[in-house]
């Protein structure tokens, strides 16, 4: 048997292998004839949006789901990610109830996600806050130079190649992307401000990319209450008249190419965050 041959079904086999292993993995309950809950985890750093915002809109358009539990554990993560995440979570609540339930983490951008629940329930010690932006990149330019690497850029205009890891900064490029930057932290304040029903002035004395466990953002009124998941189960419950809610959980899908690529981090590209690190 050729060598090509023998890749392929090794690569087909390791595809069913994980497609049963995934498909055996899901938490998905059955359906009952009321009182259903979508559980919408939002887990790890959140670097793409789509299969986070498929599963809110599937939620949101069956009729066979009442309300919505958003578990949020994550430090954050790209901006435009969250934002969409946010935007369909705001489309959501408009149907249907939508309570977050804050695990061990739920900073920065997974702080953002949360805001358009009707409530927001934090663990006492749940790490959350750190409203602000970040934009790194490395720069490789004294490296190449040790190793005996040139590299030539040919572009359009002055910026079309700012944040290249092959050179440093100017002070102008830098004060572009610092007002990139504070274009986008503004967002995020104005959307806390907005959902939280906060003065400007009070959220800017804490939107410095602080921390704060989740007691100290009750007090804050950052979050609405303060308990387990457990908790806001039967929070939306009581919100909607449901003694005992079954739980419904999205359906796990991965394509091969999804587990391939995912982990492949694109580290040369200049990136913007909600995240806390």
């Amino acid at each position: 048997m050729k060598k090509t041959h023998i890749i392929i079904i090794v690569v087909l086999a390791v595809a069913v292998i994980l497609g049963l292993i995934i498909g055996l993995s899901s938490k998905g309950a059955m359906f009952v004839s009321t009182g259903n809950i979508g559980v919408i985890e939002i887990e790890g750093v959140i670097s793409s949006s789509k299969r986070t915002v498929r599963d809110i809109k599937q939620f949101t358009e069956d009729p066979n789901i009442q309300g919505i539990i958003v578990r949020v554990d994550s430090p954050g993560g790209g901006v435009a990610a969250s934002q969409e995440i946010y935007e369909e979570l705001k489309k959501c609540r408009a149907q249907k109830k939508v309570v977050v339930s804050m695990g061990a983490l739920a900073a920065s951008g997974g702080y953002y996600v949360s805001l358009p629940a009707d409530l927001i329930v934090a663990n006492p010690g749940t790490i959350t806050g750190s409203i602000g932006v970040i934009m790194q990149f490395p720069i490789f330019e004294e490296l190449m130079k040790k190793i005996g690497i040139n590299y030539e850029v040919i572009k359009s205009k002055e910026h079309k190649d700012i944040g290249s890891p092959f050179r440093k900064m100017d002070e102008k490029e830098r004060k572009l992307l610092q007002d990139v930057v504070t274009d986008v932290y503004e967002q995020f304040v104005q959307a806390t401000c907005e959902a939280r029903n906060l003065p400007r002035d009070s959220v800017l004395k804490f939107a410095d990319g602080r921390i704060i466990t989740g007691s100290q953002a009750k007090k804050l009124g950052l979050v609405d209450t303060l308990g387990s998941f457990e908790d806001a189960v039967k929070i939306i419950g009581d919100m909607l008249g449901i003694p005992k809610p079954n739980l419904i959980y999205p359906q796990k899908r991965l394509s091969l190419i999804e587990l391939l690529t995912e982990p492949v981090e694109q580290i040369l590209i200049p990136k913007i965050f909600y995240l806390w690190q």
